[in-house]
This record gives C-alpha cells, sequence and structure tokens, in this order.
C-alpha cells in the first residue's frame, strides 16, 4: 500500500499522510495518542532505561520475550497493545493497514472517498438521507402543495419542491446532532407512510384537517404482529407533533409555505414544569448492583469483557450521562478523560445541543476504570492529549449506543439473577432498568439526598433548563416538607 493516498480528515485542512510505512505509523501514533508498531532489541531497551532492573520493570512482558528471543515486536490490536517475539508478529503494513480501517472515518484514501461515502450512508444519516420509507415513491415528495409559495421575492429559502425544503429543515435545525437528526427523519417517513395510506400529500399540500387526522392517527390504537393491542406513550406522540409542527413552522419562518396548518398542532402536551422523573431504582437496590458490579466475573464471562463491562457501568452510575454520551465521537475526540495533578479524573462529553460538558469523577470509581485501562494495556491515567476510546468492542472497535446498553443490562440481570427468592419486586425493577435509571438516580442523590445547588446540578446532567433539574425535588416530599416545617415553625 502506498500511505500518501490517504488523507487525516481530522485536521484543518486535511493533510495528506507520509509516504514510508514507518513514517505513517508515527504520524498515526501521535494523531491518535497511542503507540501502533515498535521493534524492540536488547539495546534498544538498555538505551530507554537507565538499568535492566529499570527496563524489567518498565516493560515487563518486552523483558522477557527478549530474554529468549533476540527480537520482539509491540503492536497495536483490538484496542490494545500486544507483544510478541517477532516471527509472531504482523507486518508493519498489516498493522497500519487495520488501524486506518478501524479509524476509516477519519482517515480517508483519496481515490474511494465517494464510494466510502456511498457505503457509509446505510449506516449513517445525514441530512440528504432518503426521508421516504418502503413504497413511497421519490416523486411523491418532490412536489410543490397547494400552499408552497410560488413567489420568490418572499419565498427566501430559493427552492420550488418538498424535496429541497427538507433537505434545507434538517441541515438548518437537525445537522447539530446525530441524535436530533434521527429522530427528525423518523417522524418525517411516519408522516409521509400515513399520507401515502390516506392518498394525501405532499407535506406542502396538507390542510390543518389532514394533520389533526394525523394526531387522531398516532393516538388511536392499534395491533401488533401478535395480535397484542397496542397505543402509543403520550411521550412518543407529543415527539412526533413536535417534529412535524417544527418543520411546518420553519417553512412557514422561511417563506416557503404562503400558511402554516400545523399552527397549535402540538399544543395541549405536558407543560414542562409538570415533568416528574418517575423511573428510579431504590437505593438498595442500586447498592446490591454496585457489590455484584464490584466482585468477581461469573465463570462464563472471560475477565477482559468484565473488566469491560464494570467500566462502563461505573461510568453511568457515578458520572449521571445520557446513553449516547458514552458513543465514541472521533471528529472531536470525545468522550475523553482529563486527569488533574491529584490524579483525579473529569470527563468531557458532548450531550444534547452538541453542548460539551465536563463532569468531575468521584475517587471510589476510578479503581475500576483504571482496571480497565491495565487490560488493554493502557497506563492507568490517560496521558494529556490520549485521543482513544474510553471503551472498545472485542474486535477493538468501539462499542455504540446498543452495546454500552447491552452491558448495563447485563448487570443488572446478573444482579437480579442473585437476589434471593422474597426479594420479587426488587427483581422486577431490575429487569425494567435502563441507563436512563441510572441518570435519574444521579441526578434524585444530588438533588434530594445531598441538596447540592439547582445550578450546579443542572450544570452536571445537562439540562437546558433548571426546571428539569427542580423536578427531582417532587420525587420527594419529605424535603419538602422540611423546608416548609422550618420556614413555619412550631410556636407552641
Amino acid at each position: 500500500m502506498n500511505p500518501s493516498d490517504w488523507h487525516d480528515t481530522g485536521c484543518r485542512p486535511p493533510q495528506r499522510l507520509p509516504g514510508s510505512v514507518e513514517a505513517a505509523l508515527e504520524y498515526l501514533a501521535h494523531a491518535l495518542g497511542h503507540l501502533l508498531y515498535l521493534r524492540w532489541t536488547l539495546t534498544a531497551l538498555k538505551r530507554g532505561c537507565p538499568s535492566l532492573a529499570d527496563a524489567k520493570r518498565e516493560h515487563p512482558a518486552v523483558f522477557a520475550l527478549l530474554l529468549e528471543h533476540d527480537t520482539a515486536i509491540e503492536y497495536w490490536e483490538r484496542g490494545r497493545l500486544r507483544v510478541v517475539p517477532e516471527a509472531a508478529a504482523p507486518s508493519a503494513t498489516t498493522v497500519l493497514e487495520r488501524v486506518l480501517r478501524q479509524h476509516r472515518r477519519r482517515f480517508r484514501q483519496a481515490a474511494t472517498d465517494a464510494a466510502a461515502d456511498s457505503a457509509r450512508g446505510s449506516t449513517v444519516i445525514t441530512p440528504d438521507a432518503a426521508l421516504l420509507p418502503a413504497g413511497v415513491g421519490a416523486t411523491w415528495v418532490a412536489r410543490a402543495g397547494r400552499f408552497a409559495n410560488p413567489v420568490a421575492l418572499t419565498n427566501t429559502l430559493g427552492v420550488a419542491d418538498d424535496t429541497q425544503a427538507v433537505r434545507l429543515f434538517l441541515r438548518e435545525r437537525a445537522s447539530h446532532s446525530p441524535h436530533t437528526l434521527r429522530a427528525y427523519v423518523t417522524e418525517l417517513r411516519r408522516l409521509a407512510a400515513w399520507c401515502t395510506r390516506e392518498r394525501l400529500g405532499p407535506f406542502s399540500d396538507l390542510t390543518r384537517r389532514d394533520l389533526i387526522a394525523y394526531r387522531d392517527a398516532l393516538q388511536a390504537p392499534g395491533t401488533d404482529d401478535a395480535g397484542k393491542v397496542r397505543r402509543a406513550s403520550p411521550a412518543s406522540v407529543s415527539r412526533a407533533l413536535a417534529a412535524v409542527s417544527s418543520m411546518f413552522a420553519w417553512w412557514h419562518r422561511t417563506g416557503y409555505l404562503t400558511v402554516n396548518p400545523a399552527e397549535g398542532l402540538a399544543a395541549g402536551r405536558r407543560a414542562r414544569m409538570t415533568w416528574t422523573p418517575v423511573r428510579f431504582l431504590p437505593a438498595t437496590a442500586l447498592a446490591h448492583c454496585d457489590a455484584v458490579a464490584a466482585g468477581d466475573a461469573p465463570t462464563d464471562v472471560p475477565s477482559t469483557v468484565w473488566a469491560r463491562r464494570r467500566a462502563i457501568w461505573t461510568l453511568y452510575r457515578f458520572a449521571g450521562v445520557r446513553l449516547a454520551e458514552l458513543v465514541w465521537y472521533e471528529e472531536r475526540a470525545l468522550p475523553r478523560i482529563e486527569v488533574d495533578e491529584g490524579r483525579q479524573w473529569t470527563l468531557h462529553v458532548t450531550g444534547k445541543g452538541n453542548k460539551l460538558r465536563a463532569v468531575p469523577l468521584p475517587s471510589s470509581c476510578l479503581p475500576s476504570l483504571r482496571a480497565y485501562r491495565r487490560v488493554r494495556g493502557l497506563p492507568d491515567d490517560p496521558p494529556n492529549g490520549e485521543q482513544l476510546p474510553l471503551i472498545h468492542s472485542e474486535r477493538g472497535r468501539t462499542l455504540g449506543a446498543s452495546g454500552l446498553y447491552d452491558e448495563v443490562r447485563a448487570v443488572f440481570a446478573l444482579a437480579a439473577a442473585r437476589l434471593p427468592p422474597q426479594e420479587s419486586a426488587m427483581r422486577a425493577a431490575l429487569e425494567r432498568a435502563s441507563t436512563h435509571w441510572l441518570r435519574h438516580g444521579y441526578a434524585r442523590t444530588l438533588v434530594v439526598d445531598h441538596r447540592v445547588p439547582l445550578p450546579v446540578a443542572q450544570a452536571l446532567l445537562g439540562h437546558a433548563s433548571v426546571q428539569t433539574t427542580a423536578a427531582y425535588a417532587r420525587t420527594d416530599l419529605t424535603q419538602l416538607r422540611g423546608f416548609v416545617e422550618g420556614s413555619f415553625p412550631d410556636n407552641d
């Protein structure tokens, strides 16, 4: 292979990799923050350490191999460093190809950029993604309805059909967050499918009566494949209507529509001030889960997988992050850990609205995180500038949201299985619990148990409104009663 055919798109402007394999590996090691390929001899080991005793202490695996072999190779594979005799090691070119393939979103081959974009489009949603579900023709949305504004002077979007208008809406309102974009595309596809069944459309042709009928259809009960009657939750209906209303309102403001048929469509939704979190695990259940996670690995779980599971549990349990906030975001090298002079850790994540947030981690959770790093062949504390995913899959790549969720659910399942038979209520709660229950528990610990000031708790949780943070105080009447009793003491 020719490394100079590849570009690093993680810097601006994109930079071409060096032409030789050795120089390219050195560049990637610097860019990614960890060693990729190093050839060890006893002479090289002595050169880097003051004495053999120091060499044995700092590089024990390398030292042991060099006692029996002339040369050892230390290389990066599947998220960790490995050391083997030279005869058993892959070539430097093979390691380079693996790393480039693993980080293919950042390092792109110039000749295949277009093909990579096409292949990646099947799994990554972009503002230009196809909006239509199966069975809906492309010409259905590539039209302008009766409410589309044909006057170029007032139509500031400068487009003539719904396809282009939808793309501009998604770029303007949803491209800042892949999660928001995915939600908007899902809801617009659902509306397109309903319009096709009702022989309506395109979007710019829908009347207020049409959209009210759509709202009624969302709320109506239906049957699933098993024949069971299902009804959408109020929250899911609210999200669907909010996405549709947002698009029509934006189209009207920008002049693409002459009227807004969705005005007031989402009215009557539950006000944010009345939102109250209800999915909590009792303190005894959380303590039981913590004890299970801190214990030995089950016999059917490899030690490396158990170390990773403990680390994932620790981050969700003691950082209060959302599920997607621990998914690796290569373009920003987030989430990442920053270590201060006192060896205290701070977790940096990207929250809703693409907002950065720093969450100090308590000292009690650091042993499990450091143990996981040691299993991966990394130093206990992340060095400055390290750009590695916090969590790796067994194949050396990163875990997505579903993989992270499954690991937390595995801890809940193991904790439920280790409960005595009489604890049926706690077992049922653990079987329903998810990562967001841990976030609720983290928030309740701050607001209710330790009475952390609401602005501080809001910053730690990444809430857009302090009213959301204050809602946790309403989950405990004991605290509210204490405030009232202290304000109006008994004078008798």
